[in-house]
């Protein structure tokens, strides 16, 4: 798998952004991406130390509209930990 394909897009909510105070950043990975491989490829894309990578799978909800049933997409998330003294400049509002 393709570095660019491992990271999707930040996941941007207000309890994330509690997290942005303690050096953790939340973002949408690939589904077939594992620890180590967001790890590497977040250090090369963003040229930071990553301390910790917690993963969270999930399943697509059901969803009707009208007599219409279908589900949602599924996704994985990756909450991303970086080294003290480490900082993200790109999502921090400073």
């Amino acid at each position: 798998m393709h570095i660019t394909e491992v990271i999707k897009k930040p996941l941007l909510t207000e309890k994330t952004y509690i997290g942005h105070s303690n050096n953790s950043y939340t973002f949408i990975v690939d589904k077939r991406s594992n620890k180590t491989q967001i790890k590497k490829t977040f250090e090369e894309i963003f040229n930071v130390k990553v301390k910790s990578v917690r993963t969270l799978n999930y399943d697509g909800k059901d969803k009707r509209m009208g007599k219409y049933a279908g589900k949602t997409a599924s996704y994985k998330k990756a909450i991303i930990v970086l080294k003290d003294g480490e900082k993200l400049d790109i999502l921090n509002e400073e």
